[in-house]
């Protein structure tokens, strides 16, 4: 998923700390990075806080909701010891090679706490152990479920051998002290997954943690989207924590991301992450880990997908079952993108708790590889005209080089009569004076003035790679949203 292309909305007076919050900002996708020059700088951010020694409340409604631990927004790294991360200390579980702590390792002083061994919670009545072949929709909650289950954790797995074993373990080593149960969907694995996920259950269930196991037994997989529908629905927590297979969580995560969903119904709830390889995606890791909550909602155009990403996401199941299933297209559709939309239009919240709880790995056999970058352009594009330019009788395009044009050649017939110019900085793109549209069926084909950014019409889509944007918009007296 290399995004090369992409563009903003732009409206209103301007603040200098605003020009990172471009929607569909260009530059390379996750697997590259994306150029941060203009995003603010945040304090590093504060390890995770401890386990309570009482109980964190049960559910919603008739409760009051416990003090917010949603960090202040754009808190710090979490990228690295480069940026701002420092120390060594392993978490728990992770080994001394893996830095468990907040921000790329905790330091000597900030090690995480011990969690997991202590649990003692009994499982529900029923809940122990039920071998699920799951199946039906994901349209609404299957009857009989809510036998008091506060959390499932929900886990697809397809040939995970490298990293199954560390990940039920941080599962194990979770510090949250109210009942939760684990949903593992095995799609067709053809390699060791299914005896690690038996030999995890005896021992999760050994420390009260029930264990929900579902299968796709034909040979073929039926992909994410599929997997994480059928894990969800064979399970009966009332909220969901998902988890990849290949990633690993911190002992907290499931305890202070549960708090927050509380507090917020109606939400997904991320929180920041440490990549694995360190360096791997350096600038995408900083996105991820330095949006503001103003960002969390103005940035979901960009290439980058989702503004809390899928391995973090918790959220009540009511909600879930509001907003509807992944998409089971399979491989190569982008099924947490499409949610995501589908979560924003809904009037869905967006939340972080500023805390590393995940470690994130990239690895070559990854599903987001499966994605085609045009398909992901085409659901942005299509997401854009929805949210935004349907309410728009006209606009600017801010880019009369490739990027611009491959915007208003990709916006459909009614959104491309909206375009009243192309704007620039370039004297050589302003001097052509006009942009025809050659593919145009239309005789004579439509053509577009091109003028200087100050001398267009607002408001603008913004097509530069952020790492540009700073001495084009800088003094335009505008607000990149």
């Amino acid at each position: 998923m290399r995004q090369r292309a992409a563009g903003a909305v732009l409206t209103g007076r301007a603040r200098p700390r605003d020009w990172a919050s471009a929607a569909l900002t260009g530059g390379p996708s996750p697997g590259n990075g994306l150029s941060q020059a203009l995003l603010p700088s945040a304090p590093r951010c504060s390890p995770p806080p401890r386990a309570a020694r009482t109980t964190p409340p049960a559910l919603p409604a008739s409760l009051q909701p416990p003090a917010s631990i949603v960090g202040p927004p754009g808190c710090g790294g979490c990228t690295g010891p480069e940026e701002g991360g420092g120390g060594s200390a392993a978490a728990p579980g992770l080994g001394p090679e893996r830095g468990g702590g907040h921000c790329g390792g905790a330091g000597p002083e900030e090690k995480l706490p011990p969690a997991g061994s202590s649990r003692t919670a009994p499982p529900p009545p029923g809940g122990g152990g039920a071998m699920a072949e799951a199946g039906g929709a994901a349209g609404s909650p299957p009857a009989g479920q809510g036998c008091g289950v506060q959390v499932s954790v929900i886990v697809p797995v397809h040939n995970s051998e490298c990293w199954l074993d560390e990940c039920l373990k941080s599962v194990w080593e979770q510090d949250f002290k109210q009942t939760m149960e684990l949903s593992v969907f095995n799609d067709a694995s053809k390699d060791s997954s299914a005896e690690i996920i038996t030999k995890w259950k005896v021992k999760l269930e050994d420390a009260g943690v029930p264990v929900i196991i579902g299968s796709n037994n034909s040979s073929q997989p039926r992909g994410v989207g599929f997997a994480k529908n059928q894990a969800v629905i064979q399970s009966s927590g009332a909220y969901l924590c998902f988890l990849d297979s290949d990633d690993v969580m911190m002992p907290q995560r499931v305890r202070l991301q549960y708090e927050a969903a509380i507090q917020h119904p109606n939400s997904i709830v991320g929180c920041q992450v440490r990549r694995e390889p360190p360096m791997s995606t350096e600038r995408y890791t900083r996105w991820i880990n330095n949006l503001t909550e103003e960002q969390l909602h103005t940035q979901v155009f960009t290439s980058h997908g989702p503004t809390v990403i899928m391995p973090t996401w918790f959220c009540s199941r009511e909600w879930f079952y509001h907003v509807g299933k992944f998409d089971e297209g399979g491989k190569g559709v982008p099924e947490d993108l499409l949610f995501f939309y589908k979560h924003i239009q809904k009037g869905g919240e967006v939340v972080r708790v500023n805390h590393c709880l995940l470690l994130y790995r990239y690895h070559p056999q990854a599903a987001t590889h499966s994605v085609l970058e045009e398909t992901i352009w085409n659901h942005r594009v299509r997401f854009l005209e929805d949210r935004v330019l349907s309410s728009w009788t006209s606009f600017t395009i801010w880019n009369a080089g490739k990027q611009g044009k491959k915007l208003y050649r990709s916006l459909s017939p009614a959104n491309r009569k909206k375009v009243t110019a192309f704007c620039d900085v370039d004297e050589k793109k302003i001097t052509r004076g006009f942009y025809t549209f050659e593919e145009s069926e239309e005789r004579p084909k439509p053509k577009t003035p091109i003028c200087h950014f100050r001398e267009a019409t607002p408001p603008f889509i913004i097509c530069v790679k952020l790492k540009k944007q700073r001495s084009s918009l800088e003094g335009t007296g505008q607000l990149v949203l």
